[in-house]
């Protein structure tokens, strides 16, 4: 039987990567919902068997400037309280960190470009431990806390909180495990004015894309197959009580 995957896109250049093969061969039909174009709400994600809310140059906070995110957010958060099957990356991470009751912030900082994680103990048995002294692609300003009852899996000496699960069936990663290293140019074109505001120059950018890309996809497709693999349908954790009308008050950056 096909089972229907929804993946809302951000930008353009910012889709599911690797993601997608592994979706496939698992019998996924994938949709796009394209943020701010296409209409995300608790109903358009209520039938899909796994949701992947990819990443994007805006923020979590930031619904006062792109309204859309109101109802972005109170569909995954109507989704991972219900602890359906939901997968964050960057921003979707933030999101997810928002939907579960944890703060996001901007730091004031940027981690642009690749290095390895601290991944804690609980992440040594999970599927993240693929990426033992892998560096990985960061790309990020801002930060979540972990949420309540979530396990943190990975950090970075600037970025403490890189990772959490609250159960099985929902992951967050604010690091890029799904961007193909033959990929990033369209990365380095998309976000030249971050580059420059951060004044980082592209070349070292390629450079460790090309020569540290390909273990990183080799370890990324055993983290995202065994995560999965092991996707259940029966809530085998504690859930959340839902806001009522799962409303939730969406305040600006600071």
């Amino acid at each position: 039987m096909t089972k229907k995957a929804v993946a809302i896109r951000h930008l353009m250049f910012e889709d599911l990567g690797i993601i997608g093969p592994l979706l496939a061969d698992r019998g996924y039909h994938v949709r796009y919902l394209d943020a701010g174009i296409d209409t995300i709400d608790t109903d358009t994600l209520a039938d899909a068997d796994l949701v992947v809310v990819l990443g994007g140059p805006i923020g979590a906070n930031d619904s006062d400037r792109y309204p859309f995110l109101t109802a972005e957010l109170e569909a995954i958060t109507v989704r991972v309280q219900a602890r359906r099957p939901t997968l964050g990356i960057c921003l979707g991470a933030q999101l997810i960190a928002r939907a579960l009751g944890a703060s996001v912030e901007a730091t004031g900082r940027t981690e642009i470009g690749y290095a390895p994680l601290t991944l804690t103990a609980q992440a040594q048995n999970s599927p993240l431990r693929h990426l033992q002294d892998i560096p990985v692609l960061h790309w990020h300003g801002d930060q979540f806390a972990i949420p309540a009852g979530a396990v943190k899996l990975a950090a970075t000496p600037d970025f403490p909180n890189q990772a959490f699960a609250a159960g099985p069936n929902i992951l967050a990663l604010q690091f890029h495990l799904e961007t193909h290293h033959r990929d990033i140019e369209r990365w380095l074109i998309g976000h030249a004015e971050a580059l420059a505001a951060a004044d980082i120059h592209p070349e070292p950018l390629r450079r460790s894309a090309a020569n540290l890309g390909p273990a990183l996809i080799d370890a990324a497709v055993q983290v995202f197959a065994d995560w999965l693999d092991a996707l259940t349908e029966i809530d085998r954790w504690h859930t959340l009580p839902v806001r009522e009308s799962a409303r939730v008050r969406i305040r600006g950056r600071r």
